[in-house]
């Protein structure tokens, strides 16, 4: 499990901190969409990759060929994962040739340490300036621990800081018009998921929303559906982006479809509170995962899936 989250994390490290947007590129758009009603969901970049690396072949290496996929899979939108700017340049008129929004965009941050805070704020406010420019509304980020794969625990002055520079970067954001959603894994629930509480209670709900990543709950509470459904009842009017993912006996599935987590319930649960957070699937794959479909077969199976199960939220 540590070397899938260092993979992961690595891998959107390793994306941040490019440089040199230039003119703002029109923002896309899906009239055609909206007008027939159709459910908008959208994808992780960090499930192609490894979906994509299981193949050998590189995700970044053509992103045309690789939005293609995207598209093929029948996909309607695409979420980097990158805190820097150069990618987003790349990025902006391949996805609009293939009919792909970038409606979020998914950034670490360090945010525990004052000194290192300010910094990373300014790093996350300069990537959305340029995002928004391409559509995006949401900006998710994940703050990142004191060592990526570590088993260390941030002190309790730590997550205060944290908490005020959250809560710092979300109120800069609301300023330009975009919406900051925080996102965890499952570290943040570590002892008594006191992190991830307390950047809910101690930040404002007007300045930070929550990325409700499901399968992360579940599995950092002890594969617990039980924490699952009480982080909704504690958090659900928070929720602006929902990730995807689905695992069967613990281990992650190919492809989004019924599993260890009630969906379906879930759908429910947050149509009741009221509210339809952007979707993104974040179907992925691990040690033990089935291996029987090629990428666009399984996002094919998954976005069905996602359709069907959230289909009052179109």
């Amino acid at each position: 499990m540590v070397n899938t989250i260092s993979s992961r994390r690595g891998f959107l490290r390793d994306t941040v901190l490019a440089a040199g947007l230039a003119a703002a590129v029109p923002a896309f758009g899906s009239v055609a969409r909206a007008a027939a009603g159709k459910l908008h969901v959208a994808c992780n970049q960090y499930s192609w990759s490894v979906f994509y690396a299981r193949e050998k072949k590189d995700f970044n290496a053509s992103l045309d060929a690789g939005f293609a996929d995207v598209a093929a899979g029948g996909l309607d939108g695409f979420e980097p994962g990158v805190g820097g700017l150069e990618q987003i340049e790349q990025m902006a008129p391949v996805l609009k040739k293939h009919g792909l929004e970038m409606r979020s965009l998914y950034v670490n941050s360090t945010l525990h340490e004052a000194g290192q805070a300010d910094k990373s704020i300014e790093e996350v406010l300069a990537a959305a300036a340029k995002a928004k420019t391409v559509g995006t509304r949401i900006i998710v980020t994940n703050p990142s621990p004191l060592r990526w794969g570590g088993q260390e625990n941030k002190t309790d002055e730590q997550l205060k800081t944290q908490a005020e520079s959250l809560n710092k970067l979300g109120a800069k954001l609301k300023a330009m018009g975009l919406t900051l959603a925080y996102h965890n894994h499952d570290m943040e629930l570590r002892n008594a998921a006191r992190e991830f509480h307390h950047m809910m209670v101690g930040t404002d709900p007007q300045n930070v929303t929550l990325c409700l990543d499901a399968h992360w709950v579940y599995r950092g509470s002890g594969n617990s559906q039980v924490a699952l459904f009480d982080v909704v009842k504690l958090y659900g009017s928070r929720v602006t982006e929902l990730h995807l993912r689905q695992s069967q006996n613990g281990v992650w599935t190919e492809a989004f479809g019924p599993g260890d987590i009630d969906y379906p319930r879930l759908a429910d649960s947050l149509l009741e509170i009221g509210v339809k957070p952007l979707l993104v699937l974040e179907q992925a794959i691990e040690n033990g995962s089935p291996n029987t479909m090629k990428p666009v077969e399984a996002f094919k199976q998954s976005t069905a899936y996602v359709r069907q199960v959230f289909a009052a939220f179109a």
